[in-house]
């Protein structure tokens, strides 16, 4: 198939499109480049690459002219860079996404997969693993926007037939990662021996997914019909204390854990507990997530430090 990646140079992007070239589809890949380009060189040599913005209609679509499918991942990442812009981040979530589904119309593709989030709970339900069906909660202008565009997919598969998915994720890690993620900036710090910094008491949890189990849902959903909103979560909690203990064991890092109180902008991001129930996920696709955190972890300080 030909299929078209919006921020296919990030982090999830990079890792969907070596994985789409390798099972031999036709990838364009749409990026700003904003924070470079995660692609390896191998895998960029095999796409079509176009670097500009997604909130240019004319251009996404033009590129997506012939496609099957196209998967919207083009998003403003990182808590601090959220924070520091809200504007931006909702306009490239907004008018991103209104572009990606009026160019899909006039080009007829086939599916949309939205890359949502599962800061869209905020902080309901704290007390058990989050379904689909919770009531969600969001409070940050990232989760507002990612809502916000699960409804306006909703509404045109209601209205006009749309197949579209909406996957939350929930905290992907692995390759491609950079260190404004929770375990790219533990690994650096423990690797330096720096102490290693944690925001409140580090009783906060959450549920780590690692890459390749996240594109293996990606991949395997490309095809179903009708409209979904998925979690793509490992269902295992595990509290951000224990995460740089276990980053400190496996780096034999001498780092000292310092507790920091977060600063005001991060507050409506900073829950205390979240982790996923991939029950539905489960029953459209048998989706079995195979790498737990511990494994996940000792994946990559094999593959990227020793």
């Amino acid at each position: 198939m030909k299929i078209l990646i919006t921020g296919g140079a990030g982090f999830i992007g990079s890792n969907l499109t070596k994985r789409l070239v390798n099972d031999g589809h036709k990838i364009v890949v749409l990026d700003n480049l904003l924070r470079g380009n995660k692609i390896d060189r191998d895998t960029f040599k095999k796409i079509e690459f176009v670097n500009g913005d997604v909130r240019d209609f004319e251009l996404v679509r033009e590129l997506s002219k012939g496609c099957d499918v196209i998967y919207h991942f083009a998003a403003v990442l990182g808590v601090d860079v959220v924070a520091d812009n809200p504007v931006e981040t909702m306009d490239v979530e907004v008018i991103g996404t209104r572009n990606v589904v009026n160019a899909a119309q006039i080009n007829n593709v086939g599916k949309i997969l939205y890359a949502s989030t599962s800061g869209i709970y905020g902080h309901s339900a704290i007390e058990s693993a989050l379904t689909e069906e919770v009531l969600v909660d969001p409070r940050t202008s990232y989760a507002m926007a990612k809502r916000y565009n699960e409804i306006y997919l909703a509404s045109h598969h209601e209205e006009k037939g749309l197949h579209a998915t909406c996957l939350r994720f929930f905290n992907v890690y692995g390759e491609n990662q950079d260190n404004r993620m929770v375990v790219p900036r533990f690994f650096e710090q423990a690797i330096s021996n720096k102490p290693i910094t944690v925001f409140g008491n580090g009783m906060q949890t959450r549920d780590f997914t690692y890459i390749d189990d996240t594109i293996n849902a990606c991949v395997d959903l490309m095809l179903t019909k009708g409209y979904h909103i998925v979690n793509i979560a490992n269902e295992e909690e595990w509290n951000i204390k224990d995460l740089a203990d276990a980053i400190k064991q496996i780096t034999h890092s001498s780092s000292i854990i310092s507790y920091i109180e977060a600063p005001k902008k991060r507050y409506d991001y900073e829950v205390e507990r979240r982790v996923g129930s991939s029950d539905k996920l489960k029953r459209l696709i048998g989706y079995k997530p195979d790498t737990n955190l511990t494994d996940g972890l000792k994946k990559i300080y094999a593959n990227n430090y020793q």
